[in-house]
Parts: structure tokens; sequence; C-alpha cells
């Protein structure tokens, strides 16, 4: 299996019909069918390492002041208490505590509804452990790498460059902020070569890296997608694009 990183931006496009739902419609299309997904979403950004252990993890609507029908989405997939299983055994020696509590947050099924419409692949959720470094978050990746072989699709969500300070509320075609232009093309050329290690080292990447992601839980998904990826593996950028000039919408595809 490749390793996807989703750029899901706004809640709202678990609801509308776009160029990015599109896109996403059609990435879930081209894949063979999956055994299960992992994903790792911004928005389970918590102290510890973690990972839902639910026959059937709830959908979480984590989130305020949208709509009512957001709100009414479910996104009912099963989950998979052995693929857990395997995915602490992957990280060992680090500790990853079972979580029946957490479900599915937004940023994984508002991309999912789109990518399996269906809900009939098993999800697993990882956390990202708020505590740690990047470099730990980017080797939790590289350990994950087995999953790919064992047909387990392993997702990144968030968004390489996310500033809501920055934001064009009510403005969502602006063109983008030189500064977020920057670090996307930057972080773009980085991927392509094979770079990984100014990425994990991004706050070292100046004042466009700071703009970009002046908080972690965000960028720090496409890391773990990074650290699966191989020496001999393709990677393509099937999705890309902005909202309110500060939020990048870009997919990177590993394999």
């Amino acid at each position: 299996m490749p390793a996807i990183f989703f750029g899901h931006g706004n809640p709202m496009n678990a609801l509308e019909t776009n160029a990015y739902t599109e896109a996403w419609r059609a990435i879930g299309r081209s894949l063979p069918r999956p055994r299960g997904i992992l994903a790792v979403s911004a928005h389970w950004y918590v102290p510890g390492t973690r990972v839902t252990a639910a026959h059937a993890p709830r959908t979480i609507h984590d989130f305020g002041g949208f709509p009512r029908a957001l709100y009414e989405v479910r996104y009912n997939a099963p989950g998979d208490p052995a693929l857990a299983d395997r995915v602490a055994e992957l990280l060992a020696p680090t500790a990853v505590w079972p979580d029946e509590e957490w479900g599915l947050d937004h940023g994984t099924w508002s991309v999912l509804v789109h990518a399996f419409p269906d809900a009939d692949v098993p999800v697993v959720q990882l956390s990202i452990d708020e505590t740690q470094p990047a470099a730990f978050h980017h080797d939790l990746g590289r350990r994950l790498g087995a999953l790919r072989d064992e047909g387990v699709l392993v997702v990144g969500s968030g968004n390489l460059v996310h500033n809501l300070h920055a934001y064009g509320w009510g403005r969502p075609s602006m063109e983008p902020f030189d500064w977020a232009l920057r670090f996307e093309t930057e972080a773009r050329a980085l991927i392509a070569r094979g770079e990984d290690g100014p990425l994990v080292a991004y706050e070292g990447l100046g004042r466009d890296a700071h703009l970009s992601a002046p908080t972690p839980e965000h960028f720090l998904p496409l890391l773990y997608v990074l650290g699966l990826r191989r020496p001999d593996d393709p990677v393509t950028f099937p999705v890309e694009g902005w909202d309110g000039g500060s939020v990048s919408m870009l997919t990177v595809r590993v394999g």
C-alpha cells in the first residue's frame, strides 16, 4: 500500500462536492482495497501515544459554529482491535495505550467519507504525542513501515500550511500569502528529493516555516507519512490548492 498525507482543510469539505473532495474520491477509487486504515490526525494531539481499540469507534464532532448538517454526519466504519495491537507491537518500546473512548475525529472522517464512502474498511486512529519533538514522530512513521506490506493504508491528515490567525475568513478563494507559498514550494522540493531532515527540523527553516506552522499539530502527520517512504518509492502531489490564503490543501502520496 502507499501512504498518503491529506490536507483536510475546512470540516465543511465533508459535506461539499468540490475539487478537493472529488480528488479524494478519485484517490480512494485508485487504490487496492486496504485491509485496514491507520489514521494520524492533527486533531488527536494529546500527551502520550494512544491507539483506538474500540470495535465500533464513534464519530467525533470536534468543532463549533458549523451548520447542523455537519454534526449529523456519521462515519460508521468498524474499528480493528487486532490492528491496534499490531501498531503497539511495531512501535515498541514506545508505550502505546489502547483507547476505547476516542473515536474518529473530523481530521479522519471528513476525508474518508469521500475516499471510502461506504465506511466498510476498518479504521484505527493513532494519537500525536504533544510532548515529543518532531523527530520522534518521523521515527514512529518509519517503524510502522511493515503495515504497508500487510495491506494497511496509513493516512496522515493535517495541513502543510495551517495558520488560522492569518486566514481570510469569508474569503476562501483568496490568493495564498507569499510566505505560505514559499514554504509550500520549499517543502515540496525537499519531499521530491527525499530530504526529510530539514522538514523534521522545520522550525529551523526560518520565518516562513514559523508562519506556516505556528503550532505543530497540523504539520506533524506529514512526518509520519514521510517516515514510511522507502528509497525506491515515487512521490506525487495528487491534490493541491489553497483555502483562505493560509491553509494548504496539498496531498502527498508516497508509493
